[in-house]
Order: C-alpha cells, then sequence, then structure tokens
C-alpha cells in the first residue's frame, strides 16, 4: 500500500498518463503531490532539477513525464526524442537519488522490445534483436531508463522500478493530427470526416498490424499498484537487471479492427481505405503480461468501452483538443 501522508512528485502531471496518476492518488487518499509544468521546471536542465529536489524534498517519484508522440512525430524529430528523454530521466532518477528518495516509479513503452520479438512480449526479451527502426531512438531512452533504475538499485540499494506500459489511449490524450499517436489519430480523422460527411477514410499502411490497447485509468491503477507492492513481492517476481513490468490487457486488434471500432464510436457511414505506400511499423506488439498477472493485478477496461468513454471527453473538449 501507498502511504497517504507522503509527499509524491509527479513528473509529467499535465500528461495523459501522469494526469491520471494524479488523479489515482487523489481518489486513494493521497495528499501531498508535488507537480511542475514545463514553464516551471525544465527536466532537460540539470541544475534546474537538482534545486528543485534540493528545495521541495518529496518522499515519492513518479517518472510519467516523457517527449511522445507516433510514427510521424518520431520518424521527423528522431534527436529530439532521444535527446529530450534522455535527459530527463537521467536528470529526475539521478537527482531523487542525491536527494536520498527511496522509491522512485519509472513509466516506459514496449517499443523497447525488439522488431520482431515473440509474441506475446515477455520482459526478457529486451535487447535479444533489432528495435523497430521508426522510433528507435525513443527506444534506446527508455531502455536506458530502465538501466539507470536497476544501476541505482543495483549499487546504492535504491527501490526504482519500471513499467513498461503497451498502446495508451483515453482522457487527456493527444489528438493532434500529425504528432499524436494512431488510435487518438484515428479518432480525431473520423470524427472530422463524420462532420464534414466526407465518403472515405485513408489510414496510413495495410491495415494488418495488430496492436494492444490500454485505457490510461488502467495503467494508472497498475502503475500505483507496482509502486505500492512490497518489496519481497517486486523482488519474488523479478530479477537485479530484469526488473521491468510489462503493462497491457494481454489482447490485440488490427488496425483494420481499431479502425471499424473507431468508425463505428463516431458514425462514420462511409469507406475506409489504406494507403499502402506508408509505413506500418512493427508487425505486432502484445505484451505477455502474467508477471504482472502473478502478482496481482489485470486491466479492468474493454477496448470498446474505453473507445466509447474517450470519444465523449473528446467531444466535450474537443476545441482545445483539435487546435
Amino acid at each position: 500500500m501507498l502511504p497517504p501522508d507522503a509527499t509524491y512528485y509527479v513528473a509529467g502531471h499535465r500528461g495523459m498518463v501522469g494526469s491520471a496518476i494524479v488523479r489515482r492518488l487523489r481518489a486513494q487518499g493521497c495528499a501531498n503531490i508535488l507537480t511542475r509544468t514545463h514553464a516551471e521546471l525544465d527536466l532537460t536542465r540539470q541544475q534546474a532539477v537538482e534545486d528543485f529536489f534540493r528545495s521541495e524534498k518529496p518522499d515519492v517519484v513518479i517518472l510519467a513525464a516523457a517527449k511522445v508522440g507516433g510514427i510521424h512525430a518520431n520518424n521527423t524529430y528522431p534527436a529530439e526524442f532521444i535527446y529530450e528523454n534522455l535527459m530527463m530521466q537521467a536528470n529526475v532518477i539521478h537527482q531523487a537519488h542525491a536527494s536520498g528518495v527511496q522509491k522512485l516509479l519509472f513509466l516506459g513503452s514496449s517499443c523497447i522490445y525488439p522488431r520482431l520479438a515473440p509474441q506475446p512480449m515477455p520482459e526478457d526479451c529486451l535487447l535479444t534483436g533489432t528495435l523497430e527502426p521508426t522510433n528507435e531512438p525513443y527506444a534506446i531512452a527508455k531502455i536506458a531508463g530502465i538501466k539507470l533504475c536497476e544501476s541505482y538499485n543495483r549499487q546504492y540499494g535504491r527501490d526504482y522500478r519500471s513499467v513498461m506500459p503497451t498502446n495508451l489511449y483515453g482522457t487527456n490524450d493527444n489528438f493532434h493530427p500529425d504528432n499524436s499517436h494512431v488510435l487518438p489519430a484515428l479518432m480525431r480523422r473520423f470524427h472530422e470526416a463524420t462532420q464534414s460527411d466526407a465518403d472515405v477514410v485513408t489510414i496510413w499502411g495495410t491495415g494488418t498490424p495488430m496492436r494492444e490497447f490500454l485505457h490510461v485509468d488502467d495503467m494508472a491503477a497498475a502503475s500505483l499498484f507496482v509502486l505500492g507492492l512490497d518489496s519481497t513481492t517486486y523482488a519474488a517476481n523479478t530479477a537485479p537487471m530484469l526488473s521491468h513490468i510489462n503493462v497491457g490487457t494481454g489482447s490485440d486488434v488490427t488496425i483494420r479492427e481499431l479502425a471499424e471500432k473507431i468508425a463505428g464510436v463516431t458514425g462514420f457511414k462511409g469507406r475506409i481505405a489504406f494507403d499502402t505506400s506508408k509505413p506500418d511499423g512493427t508487425p505486432r506488439k502484445l505484451m505477455d503480461v502474467s508477471r504482472l498477472a502473478r502478482m496481482g493485478w489485470t486491466a479492468s477496461l474493454s477496448l470498446d468501452e474505453g473507445l466509447r468513454s474517450t470519444y465523449a471527453w473528446f467531444l466535450e473538449h474537443g476545441k482545445d483538443m483539435r487546435q
């Protein structure tokens, strides 16, 4: 269980995952939550992060801050994706250690695994093959974050844990037309097609890649579950240099099936076409979530239910999201 009187620093609290974790912490009675916007604290700046930890002295750190995006964004800004993520992670994890923080949770990504990893992907397939080229810089940064946590644990006896979510969606998602992930990008596209009575929606790739999707509220619940596990249970299900834990639903759908579901949710009645000149990305990315299930946690929200609630949120906040 998480101590309700501890001070929690949530890095990235305005992002989709960070905001869900803040909501979950508050629901669990944790009132002492530290947050900073990017304007208030640039996590890529070493001195600024050092000053923050020295003055605020949090008890627990949750590192949900990251530069994220879909295939287009990763292809367009590879330098920013590797540099900014490496700097944020190194600064926060090191300064947490330097200021005496014993418990930290690092949030990574399923893209850490090889492009042709066994399906579903177990934790121990990390670093066993070539990464997907379209997001390799981001994946390298996230792998480094895991190894930073493990190295501080190994050398200094810290309790720094890592969770690797599958594709996330839900409240506070990014619906930008160019820099969003596949699910919110499709939701926006189908919504706009419905509003304009378009006859066809064209989607990148062949529609055959398979993807797993986890609602962000489930991710927040899993994150705090892992963070709150007693050290004996956590250690019994991990290894010192293989300590990360997959978080997902354990089931996936094709991009075509996802598009059809979103078309139904948004009321689109036209035709769905596929631009096969555009990249597909990794053929399949299904997480092996048996480790987390053995610890006692499984996802609760179905994809259909999650899509309906996400679209309802999108409609309510659409003016802000569609800029």
